[in-house]
């Protein structure tokens, strides 16, 4: 079997504050007086995983917090063999928080341009907002997305039973800039919030998703126009929403003839790599090097990297295929 480090990976499904290195987190926490949950790699639920994300976010304060975690992301990727990478980071709520709007991107975007010159990794950044704050913040995300090139797409997260209605002219006015859009949806509620992602959030990706399998129709939804799932099994096992990877709808996924992508959404929450992800796929999901191949392929195919970066990384999947 092929070494799966040297798989040459695109990850886009990952929170930028759910990435923060443990001896890291416990250096700012007492830099900075928080006191940080301690748990075992699950929650028993959404509740006291957003009390574990308040705490780790309550730890970024300055400048050099936030270039520091981009940076050491950078570091922990390549080393897992990710070529490319579009990590997720909630820059507005960041900026509200600390009163300083530009501050978190702008640091981010300074941490991870030293983290991809030393490391080998390109990155980008889609900016989220959470579907129960203001519509005025989300304008705000967007505004940040055209000041900076860096950002390639904009998204909805947290809650999905809020609706997505209210932000319909935010999605248009991304759509029409060229900024991509990328929804959590089909995870905590049902196959509804999937459809809802794509035809009123005008989604290009669907976090997560798996839900679909709910419904027939939103299957032939998601497969009539080609809207590529970004699938995180541990982290699905970890937040009590699937009971085991072995029994992941993943595969059903795949069956159902859909555009899957391998993630990991909060690895320092579940310890998951990349790389594990996909070892998980072979080992308990019994998927062959082939399929691991197409699932790298599928992720290359669905980020919003450059063609000369997408050409690089398909040639390159397919020599670890042909195993040269």
């Amino acid at each position: 079997m092929r070494d799966l480090v040297a798989l040459p990976k695109a990850h886009l499904h990952v929170h930028l504050e759910s990435t923060v290195l443990a001896g890291t987190l416990a250096e700012l926490a007492a830099e900075h007086g928080v006191d940080v949950p301690v748990h075992d790699g699950g929650f028993a639920g959404f509740a006291p995983f957003a009390a574990h994300n308040g705490a780790v976010r309550d730890c970024l304060r300055r400048a050099e917090d936030f270039s520091r975690i981009a940076y050491e992301f950078c570091a922990e990727e390549a080393a897992q063999g990710t070529r490319y990478a579009e990590v997720t980071f909630t820059a507005a709520a960041h900026g509200e928080r600390l009163g300083d709007p530009d501050m978190p991107l702008e640091a981010v975007l300074s941490g991870l341009a030293a983290g991809q010159a030393a490391h080998g990794i390109e990155c980008r950044v889609i900016v989220d907002h959470p579907r129960k704050r203001s519509v005025e913040r989300f304008e705000a995300s967007l505004r940040l997305a055209l000041a900076h090139p860096q950002v390639v797409a904009i998204g909805m997260a947290g809650a999905e039973d809020h609706s997505l209605a209210p932000f319909a002219g935010v999605f248009r006015a991304a759509r029409e800039a060229g900024v991509g859009l990328v929804h959590h949806a089909g995870e905590s509620c049902g196959a509804a919030s999937v459809a809802e992602a794509v035809t009123v959030g005008l989604a290009d990706r669907i976090g997560h998703g798996f839900r679909a399998l709910e419904d027939p129709e939103v299957l032939k939804l998601l497969r009539d126009r080609a809207i590529p799932l970004e699938v995180c099994p541990s982290s699905n096992v970890a937040l009590g929403l699937v009971e085991s990877v072995s029994s992941h709808p993943l595969p059903l996924l795949v069956d159902a003839g859909l555009i899957v992508t391998l993630s990991t959404d909060i690895p320092s929450s579940t310890g998951a790599t990349l790389t594990s992800e996909y070892r998980l796929l072979r080992d308990v999901l019994g998927f062959d090097d082939d399929a691991l191949a197409r699932i790298a392929t599928n992720a290359v195919d669905a980020s919003f990297a450059p063609v000369d970066t997408k050409t690089s990384l398909r040639q390159d999947i397919a020599a670890w295929r042909a195993g040269s």
